[in-house]
């Protein structure tokens, strides 16, 4: 029996019909889950990780009565941005799955009592983070989703609050990145709020959570499945991964040793700045983001995304001048009778930015609007 087999129907032929075959980390994910056993999921991005973890626990929601009304499913991710698309990725299989049980329901000829197709259960999925305000916070708590997904700190929150009676029927914690928790502090600080859980579990007369934890890479395994279980076994699933790589190295000057300097760039003490690479590498980006719809630049601090941001931006309004300056923008400057902004081209996003900003961002970057 293959691992997709151990499904139900209607998640077979929803799987099915979405990607054609389960990948190798996903058939060795859900062989070790379907045997309650706790797994580390070590498979390259694409792979299918997240349905690797959650679509065993989907499959057993939709089999439960819909009044289920105590979260089933711990998501716990490190960075609450990963938690938004976990978020937004797990409604293709909520709804997916969800129609086609209708749909086999219809064939079958099962009516409810009024003659009518019986509609699947509604498996709800609830986000607690620190951006969830306190009226969201007490609705989740009123009203607890079969799915949590959260971050290591807001779950240390629940557990000493009255929101840890929201978690007393918890079967199943999957932990994302846990490469980025695994030896620091809020990896310690994670494995004991697991170990509360799991003690909560106990005192309500229930089994500890299954742990599946998720990381695209990881070393040492051993040590790492060690974190994730606690006192509790963990079965590595690492299918061997055929790697192709595609790599570029651009140097936006000829000497690295002696880059030339940066005539436009400010002075110090009446003396131009000595050469700096830096210039260079700001102009380069702005040329790369120019020629794409969007562009996600990684950096190493909050600090540097802010000036990062300001430099591009700085360069990108020397380059463009008025000819880049939105319709909407260039007709109400004209109406007002003031200079016209040239468009901006990056924005900042970090921990530190609102929201309501990172909302923004999100949005402008998805839909083009923002490079």
């Amino acid at each position: 029996m293959t691992g997709l087999d151990q499904f139900s129907e209607a998640t077979r032929e929803w799987f099915r019909a979405s990607f054609g075959s389960p990948t190798a980390a996903q058939e060795g994910a859900w062989n070790a889950v379907s045997q309650d056993k706790n797994a580390l999921v070590i498979a390259p991005t694409g792979s299918g990780k997240t349905l690797s973890a959650f679509l065993w626990s989907i499959d057993r929601l939709f089999a439960q009565p819909p009044e289920a009304a105590k979260t089933k499913v711990l998501y716990i991710s490190p960075l609450k941005a990963l938690g938004v698309d976990i978020e937004r990725n797990l409604r293709s299989p909520l709804v997916g799955i969800g129609h086609t049980l209708r749909r086999l329901a219809g064939e079958r000829g099962e009516t409810d009592d009024d003659g009518a197709v019986p509609e699947p259960p509604q498996i709800s999925v609830g986000v607690r983070t620190g951006d969830t305000s306190a009226k969201q916070r007490r609705d989740l708590v009123r009203t607890p989703p079969h799915i949590l997904i959260t971050t290591p700190e807001s779950l240390y929150l629940m557990l000493t609050s009255q929101a840890r009676e929201t978690l007393s029927e918890v079967e199943t914690v999957i932990v994302d990145e846990v490469h980025a928790l695994a030896g620091t502090k809020r990896g310690a600080h994670l494995a004991v709020s697991l170990e509360r859980l799991d003690s909560m579990l106990r005192e309500a007369g229930h089994t500890p959570a299954q742990r599946i934890g998720l990381s695209a890479t990881v070393e040492p395994r051993d040590e790492v499945a060690r974190f994730l279980g606690g006192r509790q076994p963990v079965e590595i699933v690492a299918p061997e991964a055929q790697k192709e790589w595609d790599i570029t190295v651009s140097v936006p000057v000829e000497d690295l040793a002696s880059p030339e300097a940066d005539s436009s760039g400010p002075e110090l003490g009446g003396q131009p700045l000595q050469p700096s690479i830096w210039p260079h590498v700001e102009h380069k980006v702005v040329e790369l983001v120019a020629q794409r719809r969007s562009t996600i630049v990684f950096v190493n601090s909050r600090r540097l995304a802010e000036k990062l941001t300001g430099r591009l931006n700085e360069i990108w309004a020397e380059k463009t001048g008025s000819a880049e300056i939105g319709a909407e923008a260039a007709s109400a400057a004209a109406d007002s009778g003031q200079d016209a902004e040239p468009a901006e081209l990056a924005r900042a996003h970090h921990g530190s930015v609102s929201k309501e900003q990172r909302a923004l961002i999100e949005e402008d970057l998805k839909s083009g609007r923002l490079k």
